[in-house]
């Protein structure tokens, strides 16, 4: 059902855990299925130098969020905010279709944080 690289994410995900001096912060839910997810960002000269997360969810949920985080390290924002939730389930090697709305969970988790930073 989870390709290897999901079920990697899942089992020893990366950069899992809050942020104390994080820049940004941005927190999403689903109601349905229960997943929360919070993103946490560092950021320096318009470019993301740190993310770490927080998550309470499913397999999908929580490979989805540390996976993000990877993606986004490195970025500019703008860059950041291009990725969508299609790359996500691609760089995962796929994600069960029931699961998908986790990953969408991740953007949007991103969104609310760079949003929290402009403001």
């Amino acid at each position: 059902m989870y390709s290897k690289k999901a079920m990697s994410y899942f089992k020893k995900p990366v950069n899992i855990g809050g942020m104390d001096d994080a820049d940004a912060i941005g927190e999403v839910g689903n109601l349905v299925c229960g997943d929360v997810m919070k993103i946490y960002l560092k950021i320096k000269d318009n470019v993301i130098t740190k993310a770490t997360f927080e998550t309470f969810g499913c397999v999908s949920a929580i490979a989805s969020s540390s996976m993000l985080t990877e993606m986004v390290k490195g970025k500019t924002i703008e860059e950041a905010l291009k990725i969508t939730k299609q790359d996500v389930i691609d760089a995962l090697d796929g994600l069960p279709a029931i699961k998908i709305h986790c990953s969408v969970l991740a953007t949007e988790a991103l969104a609310k944080a760079v949003e929290n930073y402009r403001k």
